[in-house]
Parts: C-alpha cells; sequence; structure tokens
C-alpha cells in the first residue's frame, strides 16, 4: 500500500502565494508520474500540473506562468508553487502519484486526502 500526505493549503488573498507539498510512502519502487489535480464546488477534478520522473512538466493553461510543479526523487515528494492566486483557484487540491510498488508489477494510481486553498480577499 502507498499513502499520499498533503500540506501547505490554507486561505490567501487575490495575489498571494502558497506552497502545497505530497509526500508518499510505503511499497515504492518507482513513481513514474506526479500531480496535482483540483475540483471546486460543483465541477469535475480537473487536471492542475503532472511531472514525470525524468520529463517535462505539464500545466493546465489556467495555471500557466503562475504555477510551478516540482519533485523531490529522494523523497517521493511533489511539490506546486502557486503563485498570482485568483479567486478562481479555490478549490480542494489533490495529489496524485503513478506507483510501481515493486519491479515487475503494474502501476496503480493513488489519491492524496485533498487540501483546500480558499483566495478570497
Amino acid at each position: 500500500q502507498v499513502q499520499l500526505v498533503e500540506s501547505g493549503g490554507g486561505l490567501v488573498q487575490p495575489g498571494g502565494s502558497l506552497r502545497l507539498s505530497c509526500a508518499a510512502s510505503g511499497s515504492i519502487f518507482s513513481i513514474p508520474v506526479m500531480g496535482w489535480y483540483r475540483q471546486a464546488p460543483g465541477k469535475q477534478r480537473e487536471l492542475v500540473a503532472t511531472v514525470p520522473t525524468g520529463g517535462s512538466t505539464n500545466y493546465a493553461n489556467s495555471v500557466k506562468g503562475r504555477f510551478t510543479i516540482s519533485r523531490d526523487n529522494a523523497k517521493n515528494t511533489v511539490y506546486l508553487q502557486m503563485n498570482s492566486l485568483r479567486p478562481e483557484d479555490t478549490a480542494v487540491y489533490y495529489c496524485n502519484a503513478r506507483v510501481k510498488p515493486f519491479a515487475y508489477w503494474p502501476i496503480d494510481d493513488y489519491w492524496g486526502q485533498g487540501t483546500q486553498v480558499t483566495v478570497s480577499s
């Protein structure tokens, strides 16, 4: 089993910044992809950003230039630096990890519990 523990959400004024963290632990051989998704009230969960082990990052158009995703492979941790936050960024943010628990095991999807980000004056 794999556990994802998120931290860093909260209330921030428009234009402010927050940094989210998500640490994976448990049976982990490799994590080919880590990412962040979000779900606003009444809306479907949507992709925010993803980062593979050794490839290029991917961002939703709505956050390009404002958010930066990064990862520390030694710590199995992914980060999301969010700058110039807007009220429309308000949502529950979920960490996702596509985990290979053993060398000859298929990849499984794991999700964090979610952390609330509220952008309001």
